[in-house]
């Protein structure tokens, strides 16, 4: 079969995913299902895979997925407990005081606290943690998600210290750095990283500035009172103000420093700096903005999950202690992610349970549970566990907690285990690489050369492209974040496709690869693994759909600026390799 064939039927799971969730408005739970299923159905009829090793994919998937499903546990054992405690009211009081503007609650919240969160954890941290502190703050459910969706993007190239960037690209272009090293184009496999680093920003900073803006209109527009963009772009300055205080961190150490902690330093000092800011009122809108009485919302908008939305909030504690347990996060995810220290190896050395050869298939062994490592475990529900005495809520209370946390979590369950079960289908039907993989399906009669679903879709994208390729290439990447639900695995799939389209097209390899990691961290706001995820944690059901709606148009921006931005440097012979 033809390489536009397999790529169209290896988008048919897609396909249907958003027409079952965009068009029909079914949920996730259901629609993932019969998405899985469609691409279970081609990898054994068209791809001619056996039904054992496709089912042997999937239960790697599920497996998978079950280490998301702890980072969605532990933060809503997170959120329930500060909810429990007086905590969430102690917060929003103290939040009001700082700002009563939710446009800038939503910048310092969603855009720079998330910004730290991606820089230090990834995983789709960062959305778990910001959007129910919005939802606290009084946010519609549904905006929160999109907002959080929608900013947690250019820090996620630079996200959980470095991991798409060095593993991403590591892990699938190994042999072609150390040639370029041995032929004296980089000092070492470390400069290289460097360079993709340096050059990405330039992907990022135009929406580093122009994202916040639009985001804002685009929530003003469909969620406020007025459904006006002007409510939106009124607190321009105070986004050219945050937009600053990020970029400058995030840019000199990206440029001196490395691709690790770019976001963590753009985040932290960044939110040190906009929340003095706009404690003393500087670049903050003149007539304060809210989404008004939640009365008048549309019934949509909002969750299962609700908080004090009045006016007379009291203080539970000290800001201080009701912010305890996010200070303590941040420090065990800082001091757990950093390689010169001894906890992440430590980490991830112990805890661990490993699924190798599923189902007897050599290679389907990548399914392993790092308990200790997941943000879901060390630190949300050891947190959680220690606010209990931090805050001495009652034990009935406590109990409540955990209670509501384990009955909300059946529709992501199935909705996330559906997800990546296909997504682990569509890694594993084709360019196959180890030998004795291969052999085993070899003897099943499987065409052991054909195209993978993803690597079909992409080359058949690039066939089409030609020449104008540095426009189109971050949307790959985007896809690929799509459907694997990570930045990282999204460059592992495409950077040896990339590298092999900017070879044939004699473009720069560095601009065009630099394009694939801003696409990845792009897709973040259409991925179907992080919308169910943050919809779970604000008790939103069967919208995944109508987010997907609001977030593509975000999306489609990001990926034209970045595509200007890689044509352009193209153009004036930025880089030669």
């Amino acid at each position: 079969m033809s390489t536009n064939l397999l790529a169209i039927v290896a988008v048919l799971p897609i396909l249907v995913a958003l027409v079952l969730m965009v068009g029909l408005r079914w949920g996730a739970a259901k629609a993932m299902t019969i998405a899985w299923l469609t691409c279970a159905l081609a990898a054994v009829f068209v791809w001619n895979l056996p039904l054992l090793y496709v089912s042997a994919l999937s239960l790697q998937g599920v497996i998978n997925a079950a280490s998301v499903l702890i980072i969605v546990f532990g933060a809503l054992l997170l959120l329930h407990t500060l909810q429990y405690s007086g905590a969430m009211e102690t917060i929003q009081y103290g939040m009001r005081n700082i700002s009563k503007d939710m446009r800038v609650q939503a910048i310092i919240i969603g855009y720079m606290f998330s910004a730290f969160v991606e820089g230090a954890a990834g995983f789709g941290t960062p959305a778990a943690l910001a959007a129910p502190l919005l939802l606290a703050l009084g946010f519609p459910p549904l905006a929160a998600a999109i907002l959080c969706l929608t900013l947690n993007s250019f820090p996620v190239t630079f996200g959980a210290v470095g991991t798409p960037i060095i593993t991403g690209f590591g892990a699938s272009l190994q042999a072609l750095i150390e040639r370029a090293v041995a032929q004296g184009i980089f000092q070492s496999n470390g400069h290289f990283f460097e360079v993709i680093g340096q050059v990405v920003t330039f992907m990022h900073v135009p929406m580093i500035f122009i994202l916040p803006i639009f985001t804002l209109g685009f929530i003003t527009r469909f969620f406020g009172p007025n459904r006006s963009w002007k409510d939106g772009f009124a607190a321009w300055k105070f986004c050219i103000f945050a937009a600053v205080a990020f970029s400058i961190p995030y840019l000199f150490v990206a440029w001196f420093i490395g691709p690790e902690i770019p976001s963590i330093a753009g985040g932290l000092i960044g939110l040190l700096i906009i929340m003095v800011g706009a404690r003393y009122g500087f670049c903050i809108p003149k007539e304060v903005w809210t989404f008004g009485e939640p009365s008048k919302w549309e019934k949509n908008w909002s969750g299962n999950i609700t908080f004090n939305a009045n006016n007379e909030l009291k203080p539970q504690m000290s800001q201080f202690m009701a912010w305890l347990p996010y200070i303590l996060i941040g420090i065990i995810l800082v001091f757990t992610r950093i390689d010169i220290l001894p906890l992440k190896e430590l980490f991830n050395r112990h805890g661990v349970i490993l699924f190798k050869d599923i189902l007897g298939y050599k290679d389907v062994n990548e399914g392993s549970l790092k308990l200790l490592y997941l943000p879901g475990t060390i630190p949300f529900m050891l947190i959680s566990i220690l606010t209990i005495f931090i805050h001495r809520i009652p034990p009935g209370k406590a109990v409540k907690a955990w209670i509501e946390t384990f009955s909300k979590m059946k529709t992501a369950t199935i909705s996330l285990c559906a997800s990546v079960a296909l997504v682990k289908i569509f890694q594993g039907s084709g360019n196959f690489t180890n030998p004795d993989l291969i052999a085993q399906l070899a003897a099943d009669g499987v065409d052991t050369q054909i195209l993978s679903m993803p690597r079909a879709m992409a080359e058949a994208i690039a066939g089409i492209m030609g020449p104008i390729w540095p426009l189109f290439a971050p949307y790959v990447g985007g896809l690929g974040a799509v459907i694997t639900g990570s930045n990282t695995v999204s460059n592992i799939l495409f950077a040896q496709f990339q590298w092999d389209v900017a070879e044939l097209q004699k473009l720069s390899r560095i601009v065009i690869l630099a394009a694939q990691g801003a696409g990845g961290a792009m897709g973040h706001m259409i991925c179907v693994h992080n919308i169910v995820a943050v919809c779970a944690v604000l008790g939103l059901s069967n919208l995944e759909g109508d987010i997907i709606k609001k977030t593509f148009w975000p999306f489609l921006l990001y990926g034209l600026s970045v595509g200007i931005v890689a044509y352009i440097l193209i153009t004036i012979g930025y880089s030669t390799f």
